[in-house]
């Protein structure tokens, strides 16, 4: 089943639910989704591009987030947990911190990286082997770690 197929069930079933925040959380994924079409001029979006859109809704959130904690918008915090976590529903299992430590020191090998001045290189061939499954900043924290 295709990432609309679900989101289009998903928004039904809210419906009959009259779950307003969460169907209206599904429909602005939808919009994120079918904008992206259009702008693409395509009729269907690979999976990669579908995650790359999730990826962007999901950071965009988390982004914001403590921004809104520190003014004391409580209303909006709660509000943007929601979206976030609904939005994760429609991502790709995360990785375990062991796993995602052990692919990078195995990329780290990989590209032969051994100091900071490496970095690019190692952020540039983990992120695809990654994309949707971990956080960039923890990914780049973890790398910083390897490569001091």
């Amino acid at each position: 089943m295709s990432l609309l197929e679900q989101l289009n069930n998903d928004m039904k079933q809210a419906m009959k639910n009259k779950e307003k925040e969460k169907l209206s959380i599904i429909r602005m994924v939808k919009a994120s989704l079918q904008n992206e079409m259009i702008k693409l001029g395509k009729d269907k979006l690979s999976e990669d591009e579908e995650l790359t859109i999730l990826s962007r809704e999901l950071k965009q959130r988390k982004d914001s987030l403590p921004e809104y904690k520190s003014a004391g918008r409580n209303d909006i915090v709660e509000k943007l947990e929601y979206e976030i976590l609904i939005i994760q529903k429609y991502m790709p299992e995360q990785l375990s911190n062991e796993k995602l430590e052990a692919l990078i020191q195995e990329t780290i090998q990989e590209v032969n990286a051994i100091s900071k001045k490496d970095m690019g290189k190692v952020m540039s061939a983990i992120m695809p082997k990654v994309k949707g499954k971990a956080d960039g900043s923890q990914i780049n924290k973890i790398v910083q770690k390897y490569l001091n």
